[in-house]
């Protein structure tokens, strides 16, 4: 009689335990990806900021998107792991998979596929006149136009592998967008362009800010750019400011976000006084508004 009231009281037990066993091993089992993304309409010629929070505590994660590769980075207040990615102006509405590789702190490989919808931007069309010796230069001219694609080629492959920025950009002037990012732009009545940034209206020598920390890797004048920085913010992200009348700091130059690099001008292939920047990454041209816009960690 003992024993049958010790196993009744027993098997109870052994049950809640199974059970609370099985009910773990159900929540491992059932971990998922959970993966958002910035802006939620994704389209063509924007930046991406991918959201990653994985089933199980990683050792690295990395990614690859639009035949880029993503470069994911772990912030522990959050819990998340961010990337940076985006779309160039060529990319054609679809559905394109987000491939996940990983490591778990066990050691353990993991990898996930989630597909990204990207949409159709609408751009337009504006008719600018500017000298002809910007449309159609001479010899000598073609020639220093040569020279500074090979200089900008060269600078633009040596993105430092850590991330520099930190928290959101910021507009490099406060003032009114004169033209917007991703503009066919007509020079003399013949499409020669796409607008690969922002333009900003402002007077000659306005102070022009960095969006943020980086790198400068070019301080000097170009034919088409004028007087021209850019800045390196690890990771494959560039900055461009164009149309400089003066630059503030040189090659080599660590900088922080809102710190002074120039004063606005007209140098270059310019119409009048006024700032334009670019924002490059891996090699592809993306809308600077929307970075601008981007909830950075």
């Amino acid at each position: 009689m003992r024993g049958s009231v010790l196993l009744m009281i027993f098997l109870p037990i052994l049950s809640i335990a199974a059970a609370s066993q099985k009910s773990a091993q159900r929540a491992t089992t059932l971990g998922a990806w959970s993966i958002r993304w910035q802006p939620v309409q994704i389209v063509n010629g924007a930046p991406v900021l991918f959201q990653v929070k994985p089933p199980t505590r990683l050792k690295n994660l990395s990614g690859s998107w639009l035949w880029h590769d993503v470069l994911f980075t772990w912030d522990p207040a959050n819990k998340i792991w961010y990337g940076l990615a985006g779309t160039s102006l060529e990319t054609k509405p679809g559905t394109y998979p987000l491939t996940l590789v990983a490591e778990s702190e066990q050691g353990k490989p993991l990898s996930y596929l989630k597909k990204v919808r990207v949409g159709a931007g609408k751009y337009r069309m504006v008719r600018l006149v500017v000298p002809a010796r910007y449309t159609e230069p001479n010899p000598t001219q073609m020639q220093e136009i040569n020279q500074d694609k090979a200089l900008k080629d060269k600078v633009f492959l040596q993105s430092a592998p850590e991330r520099e920025w930190s928290g959101r950009f910021l507009p490099p002037v406060r003032a009114r967008v004169s033209d917007v990012f991703g503009t066919r732009r007509q020079f003399n009545g013949a499409v020669q362009s796409v607008h690969q940034g922002l333009d900003y209206r402002v007077p000659a020598g306005t102070p022009v800010s960095a969006a943020n920390n980086g790198t400068v890797m070019l301080a000097g004048p170009l034919f088409y750019e004028g007087n021209c920085v850019v800045l390196d913010h690890g990771l494959g992200l560039l900055t461009l400011y164009l149309h400089l009348s003066e630059i503030k700091v040189k090659e080599g130059d660590r900088v922080t976000r809102g710190q002074q690099i120039g004063l606005s001008g007209a140098t270059g292939r310019a119409t009048g006084a006024h700032l334009h920047i670019a924002v490059r990454w891996q090699g592809v041209y993306l809308n600077p508004t929307t970075l601008f816009a981007l909830r950075f960690r």
